[in-house]
């Protein structure tokens, strides 16, 4: 929201919040997720569905897209329950290809586009993936040397430059790759079957929707289970609490590959029927000419989106004039970061927190209202649990804390996935079996809650620093090190020491024109913080190694220290 007079949590309490008509419960208005598209298709069939570029695909055009591809799909020997992998960057085709997956009775398993060899490998391997659906450029440079140890015996190749006609260089450097024998093209496939209807499908609320590969910051990739009855209450989540409608317009700044861009983007603008902005992949000026040629309304992006495009150099408020809404997710967010990016665009961040587990959102900051940012700590509360979930704090022994002390997130809800794909005692692990909370996820995140019932993410339980005995929390050094004018990101890991068997270590890179020394940011951080908190040691970078969805690689940052 732009309001500039945005009152903060302190002016609306938690009770005045509900009478203002945030929703105790949300009913599912749809029994699986392509029956949710199917009604975006029938309530607006001549509206965009799609932009790309210059390019625009109606909700009717869509409907029939996805229908040849499912066509196409049987024709290749697809069965209900067989994987598809989408190994795409945001493009019209990702669409087409999860929807055209439904209705053949398949389950779509998103992959990074950002993975290697290696990475794509172990996740056509664990999914089973029979077909893959992947960019031209994207199977020549990755995955024509994988595919022969796998499963998949189809492979669908498609062009980023499908679907629009203006070949921006920064979305689109170089030239169109040739060679890519031993595949079928996505467009002839449609072609061929173009008007075709597949039989129907019968998918229940519990049947699974997609597989969504977990992180692996804490390990190996693991292969969540979201079902049509996550993936409708979540899209019904966004739309309830953040008030949207038809007649918004959502931009897709999240890798769709990931949860967020899924939910927060994909399956959301069905629950709606309004239009999705697509424009290749992130990059902070091409997004900002996007946002004033589109004009959209609303926005879900990693805190690391917001401050990239603050720091574009065609950024200006008239730029983010339209939108009404931002969120945030996927990554802590500092205070300090909101109050930069308001102080350009105008707009305020509310924040929302949830995994991959589930199924995107399972807290957010109440629309028109400010986050609260703990005293003490100085974290910005993630907000408060969504509609019929249960978030409790739980010490290692499995009992709920006080009020402000801290313990580990644990959540039960119709988001809540069943488990992870062939993975029983990892699910069980995760999922605990507790009669009083069935299917209560415990997160591996670590929080509290004030007495208003605001909650506020630490720190991963993993990432935990132990300096001579003393507990640091990388988040709160981070956070601290945000308020540096000089500091665009900052990231903490405890690293060894002979004396006090591990140490602080910060990584930062610079806001662009800005200098600073490893020095006098220690100083900045010696004069804000406990002796024992401060980082003994810090590296400037050039970037932050980060996931494609914005979460700091602490592993990598270690290994290199």
């Amino acid at each position: 929201m732009s309001d500039t007079t945005l009152p903060s949590a302190a002016d609306r309490p938690w009770s005045a919040r509900y009478a203002a008509g945030q929703p105790r419960h949300l009913d599912p208005a749809y029994p699986d997720a392509l029956s949710m598209f199917r009604s975006a298709v029938s309530r607006n069939p001549d509206g965009d569905a799609l932009r790309y570029f210059d390019g625009r695909l109606t909700w009717a055009e869509l409907d029939a897209l996805s229908d040849a591809l499912a066509v196409g799909l049987l024709d290749v020997g697809l069965t209900a329950g067989d994987r598809v992998a989408l190994y795409l960057q945001n493009v019209p085709q990702f669409v087409i290809g999860l929807v055209g997956t439904w209705k053949a009775g398949g389950i779509a398993v998103p992959v990074n586009p950002m993975n290697r060899a290696r990475e794509l490998d172990l996740l056509l391997r664990d999914s089973g993936a029979t077909v893959l659906l992947c960019l031209e450029s994207l199977y020549t440079g990755v995955a024509r040397e994988v595919l022969p140890g796998t499963e998949v015996r189809t492979v669908l190749t498609t062009s980023e430059r499908e679907y629009q006609t203006r070949d921006d260089p920064r979305a689109f450097p170089g030239g169109r790759p040739a060679g890519v024998a031993g595949t079928t093209d996505l467009r002839e496939l449609l072609g061929t079957h173009r008007g075709s209807v597949p039989p129907p499908v019968s998918l229940a609320p519990g049947d699974t929707a997609f597989l969504t590969y977990t992180s692996g910051t804490t390990g190996p990739p693991k292969g969540a289970m979201n079902t049509h009855g996550n993936v409708v209450f979540t899209s019904g989540v966004y739309a309830t609490w953040c008030g949207l409608g038809p007649d918004d317009v959502v931009l897709g700044v999240a890798p769709l590959f990931h949860i967020t861009g899924l939910i927060a983007h994909v399956t959301l603008a069905q629950y709606l029927a309004a239009p999705l902005v697509l424009f290749h992949r992130f990059e902070p000026a091409l997004a900002v000419d996007v946002i004033r040629e589109h004009r959209p309304t609303f926005t879900v992006g990693a805190i690391t989106v917001f401050i990239a495009l603050s720091n574009a150099p065609n950024a200006d408020r008239a730029a983010f004039a339209s939108l009404r809404t931002i969120c945030s997710g996927g990554a802590p967010i500092p205070p300090s970061a909101v109050t930069a990016f308001h102080d350009v665009s105008g707009q305020w961040i509310h924040n929302v927190y949830g995994l991959t587990e589930t199924t995107s959102p399972s807290h957010c900051t109440p629309i028109g209202v400010r986050g609260p940012v703990d005293p003490a700590s100085g974290a910005l509360s993630v907000g408060v649990p969504v509609p019929d979930t249960v978030v409790r704090i739980l010490d290692d022994d499995g009992r709920e804390v006080p009020t402000g002390e801290v313990g580990e997130i644990c959540t039960s809800g119709p988001q809540v996935v069943p488990g992870y794909w062939n993975k029983p005692e990892e699910s069980a692990a995760a999922l605990r079996s507790d009669p009083a909370h069935p299917g209560e996820l415990h997160t591996g995140d670590v929080g509290y809650t004030d007495a208003e019932g605001w909650f506020y993410l630490v720190d991963r339980k993993k990432d935990q620093i132990n300096a001579g005995g003393y507990k640091v929390w990388p988040r709160e050094v981070e956070d601290v090190l945000h308020e540096h004018e000089a500091v665009r990101e900052a990231a903490v890991v405890g690293v060894p020491d002979d004396y006090r068997g591990e140490t602080v270590k910060a990584f930062v890179s610079l806001r662009p024109g800005s200098a600073v020394t490893p020095e006098e940011l220690i100083a900045f951080a010696r004069e804000r913080m406990a002796a024992y908190k401060y980082p003994r040691q810090v590296e400037i970078l050039d970037e932050v190694p980060k996931t494609a969805t914005g979460k700091v690689l602490r592993r990598e940052l270690r290994d290199r220290s």
